[in-house]
């Protein structure tokens, strides 16, 4: 579902009250483990982690007035989805979530390119969503940005 949210406060506030706890908790996990330089905020329509243009002037590729994304999450129709670029760019970084999630989770990972969904709110794995935000520094997720982008 689409939020017209303007702050992360905001976008929780519109969720059905039976995520909300969820969502908090989840933005807290991030917000706690998260390397210093991303800053939180609303991107695309979510709550998104994000390389500010302070530090990567430059922005997105695809809509360089953006912010450089990281990390987001959202309260979908079915489904809270958590959007990591990191493991959709680093290869070492995916095969380390998915050994990982079988030790967090009782249920089979449902998983795209770079986006978990979760469908019950009370198997989220808290704890490796905060290893996973921890894992990459600003500098770390800009040098594979730009090395991915000049591959193309």
């Amino acid at each position: 579902m689409r939020y017209k949210a303007t702050s992360p406060e905001d976008y929780i506030s519109q969720v059905p009250e039976e995520r909300k706890e969820a969502l908090y908790k989840l933005r807290k996990t991030i917000n706690d483990n998260l390397p210093k330089g991303f800053e939180e905020g609303i991107q695309y329509g979510m709550i998104g982690y994000f390389v500010p243009h302070s530090i990567y002037p430059d922005g997105y590729h695809c809509t360089p007035n953006e912010p450089l994304p990281f990390m987001s999450f959202a309260s979908q129709k079915n489904f809270v989805a958590l959007y990591h670029m990191g493991i959709y760019a680093k290869k070492e970084l995916l095969d380390w979530f998915i050994s990982e999630y079988p030790k967090h989770c009782n249920h089979k990972l449902d998983m795209g390119k770079s986006c978990i969904r979760f469908k019950k709110l009370v198997e989220i794995p808290y704890e490796l969503i905060g290893e996973l935000a921890s894992k990459m520094s600003v500098n770390e997720w800009i040098n594979i940005y730009e090395y991915n982008i000049k591959k193309k």
